[in-house]
């Protein structure tokens, strides 16, 4: 009785050892710009997600530093972003004037997001839309000086790594993409999640003459320190229920 009940412990042993090094394989630590602050996220490469045909990829050659004019700040990496050309009804012509719908990728790789974020898609055919995600720099396949050891190593590789430098890169990819479509009087909304949110709303404001209009979702536009009160979330989602279930 007692060496089954030992063997069955080896076995419980083993299997939870397998697990977390299966677990520890598909994880590596990054950092997020988002203010919930977490550090672990789930290995795109392992994770990424089959997608429709529909979607295309592109690549942008993206320059490094959009704000300094060191030799080092004219560097370049591939950004990747996707396209949905399925309800586009052109950027010449009688749908002129149709427009573009942009998701902005956030702290993790653009794979995942692609296949869930219905919102997009779900309004794309009554306003003959073309659709664009584009992936935040550092995530993904979106890695700066070759490989993501690298643009990790110290401060001086992650100081181009901020929220600045990323709604810039939107900003650089879309005009392009504005351009090569013919699609330069197509009003430009863009949505976000999250930190996604943020960024949706920091876009409109830094280049309201990109973007027509932003959806920021669940975005804790000015949820950082010394600006609104430590419990200010937990106070807020407390009158949310107070109302709804009141």
């Amino acid at each position: 009785m007692h060496s089954s009940i030992a063997s069955f412990q080896w076995l419980l042993y083993i299997f939870t050892v397998i697990s977390s090094l299966q677990v520890s394989a598909v994880r590596f630590k990054i950092p997020r710009l988002s203010p919930t602050r977490g550090t672990i996220l789930q290995n795109p490469e392992i994770l990424s997600a089959t997608i429709s045909e529909d979607f295309q990829t592109f690549y942008y050659n993206q320059t490094l530093d959009h704000f300094n004019y060191r030799p080092e700040s004219y560097s370049t990496f591939q950004q990747r972003y996707v396209i949905n050309f399925k309800y586009w009804g052109g950027g010449a012509g009688a749908d002129a004037i149709a427009p573009i719908f942009v998701y902005l990728g956030a702290e993790e790789a653009l794979d995942g997001d692609i296949s869930v974020i219905g919102f997009l898609t779900d309004n794309a055919a009554r306003f003959n839309a073309l659709l664009v995600y584009i992936e935040h720099r550092y995530y993904g396949k979106s890695i700066p000086f070759g490989s993501r050891e690298e643009a990790l190593k110290n401060a001086s590789t992650l100081g181009y790594f901020n929220s600045a430098q990323a709604i810039t890169d939107y900003a650089a990819i879309l005009l392009y993409i504005k351009e090569k479509y013919n699609a330069r009087h197509s009003p430009v909304i863009v949505v976000g999640g999250s930190y996604g949110g943020m960024l949706a709303t920091w876009f409109r404001l830094k280049y309201p003459h990109v973007a027509l209009g932003a959806l920021a979702s669940s975005a804790p536009i000015l949820y950082f320190d010394d600006i609104t009160p430590q419990n200010g979330y937990y106070s807020i989602v407390t009158r949310d229920f107070r109302v709804i279930y009141t």
